[in-house]
């Protein structure tokens, strides 16, 4: 890329400064090294520190490609099979009903489901959990019956109900959390644990976990909130000791981190001589594994945390066993079957392996699909892929 196209980028990253996110850090990487740093703004704006590369984020759903990861080592080594019932692994997914509607006196109509839940149907959003967030039963079982919201990081949290019988419907939800007590049930050790043996260890990623080391709280972001078109420092979202290790949301990390984990998928499942997954792992991965199902909008039904949420509306959009397929050119110039996420607090990453490029955004806003956020991101991807075909 020539000097123009990366002043392209460093101005998608101040933009979203310019226009009020606090910080923001994005980092695009090719399968040799980062090929992109940049960073603006502060880590809060109850102190004024200023943002740098090291800044820590809770990175909430971006977390879920990590558990997905450790998932599949499991299945390469045999001891995970994704169409067995996952109750097998972790035995309280057997006590989940299916949630039928609410009786007239509110009480939650429940059945047993006819399908069991698989790993395959968790890592896909199959199953049938989903968030308070984006789905009104589960904000009506949170608002009044007690149901904890699953931040909390407890069991109590993660045993809502399923909204649709298993492999019938895709809704995105907290299936990702699951896989990881499918992975503790395999291992006998808790996630944290083996995505550090497993993951992190290997990979140098020694700025992710689920807790933070006091030189990490130094460095970490803080969480602001959005309302009325102002920002105010809300603290820190996630637990600092959780009873449990959410797979779906619950790790901190910095950019270059998420980095190396995106470069490693780049070069086929191996990164610095170390192979944390075969090539044709990787290759089964990233396929198409919704079949004819899509995904869909998520509509935001607790404003507070969340606008309505869609990448690339009118586009096909289906999901791996890793985060969201493309299954036609993104506006952006993402090519067709590539893919990528995003976290709660506008964190979003792409990964597209035919062209050797990935990149990950950071910041720490509420609710979800922040205008501002979304339109720099998208501005800084798109920039990327100009300069890169020029």
């Amino acid at each position: 890329m020539g000097r123009q196209s990366w002043a392209e980028v460093d101005a998608a990253v101040a933009s979203a400064v310019q226009d009020g996110v606090p910080g923001v850090v994005a980092v695009v990487t090719d399968r040799d090294g980062i090929v992109y740093d940049g960073c603006a703004g502060v880590r809060s704006i109850a102190d004024e520190q200023p943002m740098t590369l090291d800044t820590v984020f809770a990175i909430f759903s971006t977390t879920k490609a990590l558990t997905a990861t450790v998932a599949l080592q499991l299945v390469e080594s045999g001891d995970l099979d994704l169409a067995a019932p996952a109750s097998r692994y972790a035995p309280a997914l057997g006590e989940i009903a299916v949630l039928e509607g609410f009786a007239e006196d509110g009480r939650p109509q429940l059945r047993p489901p006819k399908v069991p839940v698989s790993t395959h149907h968790l890592l896909v959003h199959t199953a049938g959990f989903g968030y308070d967030f984006f789905d009104p039963s589960y904000a009506r079982l949170a608002r009044d019956h007690g149901q904890p919201s699953i931040i909390a990081a407890t069991p109590a949290a993660l045993r809502t109900p399923l909204l649709f019988e298993p492999g019938t419907q895709w809704t995105y939800g907290s299936n990702l959390d699951w896989v990881g007590q499918v992975i503790e049930g395999i291992t006998g050790a808790r996630l944290g644990e083996v995505m550090t043996a497993r993951l992190l260890e290997p990979l140098g990623m020694h700025d992710t976990g689920f807790t933070l080391r006091p030189d990490q709280v130094a460095r970490r972001a803080g969480m602001h909130r959005r309302k009325d078109g102002g920002l105010s420092a809300t603290g820190s979202a996630l637990p600092a000791d959780p009873e449990v290790d959410m797979g779906g949301h619950g790790l901190y990390s910095t950019a270059g981190d998420y980095a190396r984990f995106l470069r490693m998928w780049l070069r086929d499942g191996e990164l610095d001589g170390v192979r944390i997954l075969r090539p044709q792992t990787v290759a089964m991965a990233l396929e198409n594994h919704l079949g004819d199902l899509s995904v869909s909008m998520l509509p935001g039904v607790i404003p507070a945390l969340s606008h309505d949420a869609e990448f690339f509306p009118g586009i096909r959009k289906t999901w791996s066993y890793l985060h969201q397929r493309n299954e036609e050119q993104a506006p952006t110039g993402r090519p067709a079957g590539e893919g990528g996420w995003a976290g709660l607090a506008n964190l979003y990453y792409w990964l597209d392996r035919s062209s050797g490029l990935a990149g990950y955004w950071a910041a720490q806003v509420f609710p979800y699909f922040d205008p501002t956020c979304l339109r720099a991101y998208l501005a800084l991807e798109t920039a990327v892929y100009r300069g890169w075909q020029q």
